[in-house]
């Protein structure tokens, strides 16, 4: 009796270690396979395409013309009216004197327009990052009892934050990001908007001691504590200003196409403030201004930058956290507007962007900046074309640096608190944090860990206790990966899992199981013992003739890899199987895995004839088998 035809395994000799190094480090390092479109073109178009890819402005210059300029105009005038109020504001959660924002607001966005892949991201300072600056450098000096110490530190965390950023854009590694989950980003901003919210109580009522600790107890308090220094006066003046900011976001929900007032909303309660605070002499009614702007572009400060050991830790710690953080939040946001314009961004070009901006920053008396959610939006929203309107940006920051900067001493400082909530408030995403709770509950866990750590602990630790819960998450997955018995459809040749799909019937005598994970050390034992649970639960107690198995299929069509303790695993599984008369079959492995299990001659312990294609081709052998199995017994008896 002739068995029934089917395609065979390509058993073909394994690649080199050369050939599988190269394609996994590709995989691996460049999964968007940037260079495929020069594989066949001339030596000069090949060097030109990979500048270009290296430079993105070489890439779109080219092609600029005074259309596209009329919108990147007005989109960089636009988020510039965003980026001094924002300046100033930030620079104070940093705890470092206002004008540095504005500086920050003008070297690096030429960086990025030169580097960065994004035409919608604009560039500027985080409230986020500077108050994590604020918290990990002001731990070790004081920015009150020794400011120019502390200043020097944040140019120097700024540093660190460059070549962190740097060293893993060009080493491929954006992957790192990816452990920065939805979940954590979301109770991460959520955290911090309320605890920078609750510090700003200290601007909006005209405190003058307050505390340096970030966490929800102690900033209130604080505030509860110094009563007796509550101003009425500021306290009215932050609510009229927030009251109004509140009202123009609300505006441009209803109404997208004012997106406008919105923007300049906090540049006209700057000017606004400047102008009640000079006639009404506010500062002598307890309401407190910024004081002076110096006049003038960006002194140098690469001679500042101290790499004493006393302090290297802090620093270098301040860098890595902030830098991982700003990554994450400036790429993700550079991707959303992307899409919206079905548009793609290299992560690992924009790190690099953002690496060199604050390389570059930090030899310029600018600190951590990265590509913020309010002026992106607005950006995207004015109609930008390219990264041409940063460097109008960066052209009007230097206007206002050279002429207008001593303008906005008479700021008041409450005007900024107000600025500072109200862009605060739209970071607590309520919607999301409840759309978790209802789709995965481990999500919503992971959302709240960086929520309440940020807000009751510190940010770093709420992000630490996020992402440690995330990885906890991932590593269950590979140690108790999805296992699943198949069922065919009826009238079809598809296979699929009896659970999901009742209807399906298992073939008697044949138990076809799917794997769809990679198979390691850390899940072999459990794949093992779930593989024979299957056997024991598909046999029964009873000795029903009809409940015994005596083929087993693993579909491996879905597992990845295997490591040598899942060739062992495989190969005690099988002598297992022998000793109960159970044949073991192998379906559809994949490249790296059959490899494997040929050099480890695992393939010559089962036999190439137990490999198959397709689950249909191994259960008609199978019923083959078991029908000249049943003759054979028939004609013996």
């Amino acid at each position: 009796m002739a068995s029934p035809s089917r395609q065979a395994v390509n058993f073909a000799a394994p690649r080199g270690f050369a050939t599988a190094f190269k394609a996994d480090c590709k995989e691996t390092f460049f999964p968007d396979d940037p260079f495929h479109e020069m594989k066949h073109e001339k030596p000069l178009n090949k060097l030109k395409k990979t500048i270009q890819y290296f430079i993105p402005l070489f890439e779109w210059l080219p092609n600029y013309n005074l259309r596209l300029f009329r919108y990147d105009l007005l989109a960089g005038i636009t988020i510039t009216s965003l980026a001094i109020p924002q300046g100033i504001s930030y620079a104070k959660l940093a705890n470092i004197p206002p004008i540095y924002g504005l500086y920050s607001s003008f070297i690096p966005p030429f960086v990025y327009s030169i580097f960065g892949s994004s035409k919608h991201l604009a560039v500027g300072t985080v409230a986020a990052c500077s108050l994590l600056l604020s918290e990990t450098v002001g731990a070790k000096a004081s920015p009150q009892d020794d400011p120019t110490l502390y200043l020097h530190l944040i140019f120097t965390a700024t540093f660190f934050t460059g070549i962190f950023q740097t060293a893993l854009g060009f080493l491929r590694l954006g992957i790192l990001v990816d452990f920065l989950s939805h979940s954590t980003i979301t109770g991460f901003m959520g955290g911090t908007a309320i605890i920078i919210c609750l510090q700003q109580l200290k601007g909006m009522l005209g405190l003058i001691h307050f505390t340096t600790h970030t966490d929800v107890v102690s900033v209130l308090g604080a505030v509860f504590r110094h009563r007796n220094e509550w101003r009425w006066e500021s306290a009215v003046v932050g609510i009229i200003f927030l009251a109004f900011l509140q009202f123009t976001r609300y505006l441009r929900q209803k109404r997208p196409k004012l997106f406008w007032v919105s923007a300049i909303a906090p540049m006209v309660v700057v000017v606004v403030g400047c102008l009640f605070a000079f006639f009404a002499h506010a500062d002598k009614h307890g309401i407190q201004i910024v004081g002076e702007l110096k006049k003038g572009l960006n002194p140098p400060s690469i001679q500042y930058l101290n790499f004493d050991p006393q302090y290297l830790p802090v620093t270098v710690r301040a860098g890595l956290i902030t830098g991982l953080i700003a990554m994450a939040e400036g790429i993700a946001i550079g991707r959303s507007f992307a899409i919206m314009k079905s548009e793609q961004t290299d992560g690992n070009k924009e790190m690099i962007a953002f690496g060199f901006m604050n390389i570059i920053g930090s030899f310029t008396s600018c600190y951590l900046t990265t590509g913020p959610f309010s002026k992106t939006a607005v950006n995207f929203n004015a109609g930008c074309r390219t990264a041409m309107s940063n460097v109008v940006m960066g052209f009007c920051m230097m206007l206002t640096l050279l002429f207008l900067a001593p303008l906005f001493r008479y700021t008041p400082l409450v005007a900024l608190s107000a600025i500072i909530m109200s862009a605060m408030l739209g970071l607590i995403n309520y919607d999301e944090m409840i759309h978790l709770f209802k789709v995965d509950k481990f999500d919503f866990v992971i959302c709240m860990a960086a929520f309440l750590g940020v807000s009751f602990i510190s940010m770093d630790v709420g992000l630490i206790l996020s992402v440690g819960l995330a990885l906890l998450r991932a590593l269950l997955y590979v140690a108790r990966p999805a296992a699943c018995k198949l069922g065919k459809i009826p009238n079809s040749s598809l296979y699929r899992d009896i659970e999901q799909y009742p209807g399906s019937t298992p073939t008697q005598g044949v138990l076809v199981l799917q794997l769809g994970s990679p198979i390691y050390f850390a899940n072999s034992t459990y794949i093992r013992e779930r593989v024979l649970r299957y056997i024991k639960e598909e046999q029964g107690v009873s000795d029903s003739k009809t409940d015994i198995i005596e083929h087993l299929l693993l579909d491996l069509s879905g597992v990845s890899s295997i490591d040598m303790t899942g060739i062992e695993t495989f190969l005690e599984l099988r002598r297992i199987l022998d000793s109960k008369g159970i044949k073991l079959s192998i379906v559809n492995p994949r490249i790296e895995v059959l490899e494997k299990l040929t050099l480890a001659k695992f393939t010559d312990a089962i036999g190439k004839e137990s490999f198959y294609l397709s689950i249909e081709d191994a259960v008609q052998n199978c019923r083959f088998s078991l029908q000249y199995s049943s003759k054979t017994t028939m004609e013996e008896s």
